[in-house]
């Protein structure tokens, strides 16, 4: 369902393609300003997903269903755009990297390789958490990987009731950060999306320390999940 008679990825690319010409660059916050002036019925972060599902060398736009349709931008420099050129700029991306990114910390045996991997598996199972959980969706934009402002949410969600659902993902032990990210995103939402809507937090971890247990009771609506994982064998032969 889309909001005004055309989607925001179709105003978007025709947009685009009528101001920009061939060596000519544009840059994110102009963008998302133009949209905000024209079509201010919808979300800034809905904006924000598509721009980077228009980016061909964007490798998070996998999360938001990227295609040949939507292969129109590349990013020259940080928040700077221009025209994707076929012919001479690398091949889109469609698809997440081969191998564990660079960067990947040493995981316990039985946890989920990498906090994207539980991420990807709760934002289509968000029923395991809560009956009626559901993920957010808006002009074709998913809740997974959603950005507010300069960070992203791992999920964004809404209950049975209408109210948001911020959800932070944590496979590490790492927990420090965790309170401090919550309490953001919770208020980027309140003050960008949830137009005085309820909403609420989400923290799943591995191991929930008595330090995190402590520290989230300072965040009002906040749930603490710990999650298991179970393995089952079949022989196939």
């Amino acid at each position: 369902m889309t909001i005004y008679e055309k989607s925001c990825q179709v105003l978007m690319v025709e947009w685009l393609r009528s101001q920009l010409g061939p060596d000519e660059s544009i840059s994110r916050q102009d963008i998302l300003s133009h949209m905000g002036r024209s079509w201010p019925k919808i979300k800034s972060g809905t904006v924000a997903c598509h721009i980077i599902k228009l980016t061909t060398n964007d490798p998070t736009r996998i999360h938001y269903g990227a295609a040949k349709d939507s292969d129109v931008l590349y990013r020259v420099a940080s928040g700077l755009y221009r025209l994707y050129r076929p012919a001479e700029d690398p091949p889109p991306v469609y698809k997440p990297p081969d191998g564990p990114p660079e960067d990947a910390e040493d995981r316990e045996g039985q946890e989920f390789a990498y906090e994207s991997d539980l991420r990807d598996f709760l934002a289509y199972h968000l029923e395991l958490l809560e009956p009626g959980l559901k993920l957010y969706e808006e002009e074709g934009i998913t809740g997974v990987e959603y950005p507010a402002g300069s960070r992203r949410i791992d999920i964004l969600g809404k209950d049975s009731a209408g109210a948001y659902v911020v959800i932070e993902v944590k496979v590490s032990h790492g927990h420090e950060r965790t309170v401090g990210q919550l309490a953001y995103y919770l208020s980027w939402v309140r003050e960008n999306i949830a137009a005085g809507q309820p909403m609420r937090g989400m923290v799943v971890a591995r191991n929930a320390s008595e330090e995190l247990k402590l520290a989230l009771r300072t965040l009002p609506n906040v749930l603490l999940y710990h999650y298991n994982l179970n393995v089952t064998l079949t022989k196939v032969q």
